[in-house]
């Protein structure tokens, strides 16, 4: 069960989203929905954090499930730092209604994105009542503090989220490591499996499917 409270009004009108994995495959009814709040007709897609892995077989998955869902896809290829502070391509987020990150690497997208017009053009897209969704393992590189996949402790994060963790895949992570994430938070965690999702309005938290969340939610 997850607990949540009322930090009072937001500064953004849009929606955050921490979506445990499953990109482009195991959230089309939320993402549906989520889309059609903020009626976007287009998603920039930034698979940032698959730079060493194969980001082409992201995004062909986003031009399936943008078919799916009758949006069109923007696949904007910042993988490295020097690309995030390019000016066009942080245009290309600023103008979005809905920006997904997507991949594997947390530590890599911190590393490329923040403070970039690229991070800055994201709190735009908020501010603006657009959505930014983060999809695995970026679910948890948005917040701050921001979950070490290499052994479950706390690291510095993006901060578009502060005060909370979340884990994501939290259905592969070892007993072990579970048990050392929840000693060493000194802030709310959320443990979130791939199926499952927790969604940011305005201060105000809706859970998609189930989810550990240990401590008290900032609004």
């Amino acid at each position: 069960m997850a607990y949540a409270r009322d930090m009072g009004d937001s500064t953004d009108k849009g929606i955050i989203v921490f979506q445990g994995g499953g990109a482009f495959t195991a959230h089309d009814d939320l993402d549906r929905r989520l889309l059609g709040e903020v009626k976007a007709k287009k998603v920039v897609v930034l698979p940032t954090a698959d730079a060493f892995e194969r980001p082409e077989v992201l995004v062909a998955a986003a031009m399936s499930w943008g078919e799916r869902l009758g949006v069109e896809i923007d696949a904007l290829m910042v993988m490295r730092r020097v690309e995030a502070m390019e000016s066009d391509a942080a245009n290309v987020v600023r103008k979005a209604d809905a920006v997904w990150l997507v991949g594997d690497n947390p530590i890599h997208l911190r590393s490329v994105i923040k403070d970039t017009p690229i991070f800055d053009a994201l709190h735009h897209v908020l501010k603006e009542g657009g959505v930014v969704v983060g999809a695995g393992a970026p679910a948890s590189a948005l917040c701050d503090p921001m979950i070490d996949p290499r052994g479950g402790a706390l690291a510095l994060g993006l901060g578009l989220v502060t005060g909370m963790a979340v884990v994501a895949q939290a259905e592969k992570v070892t007993p072990d490591r579970h048990a050392r994430t929840k000693k060493l938070a000194n802030v709310p965690v959320v443990f979130l499996p791939s199926d499952s999702a927790l969604v940011r309005r305005r201060g105000e938290w809706e859970t998609v499917g189930p989810n550990e969340t240990v401590g008290f939610l900032p609004g």
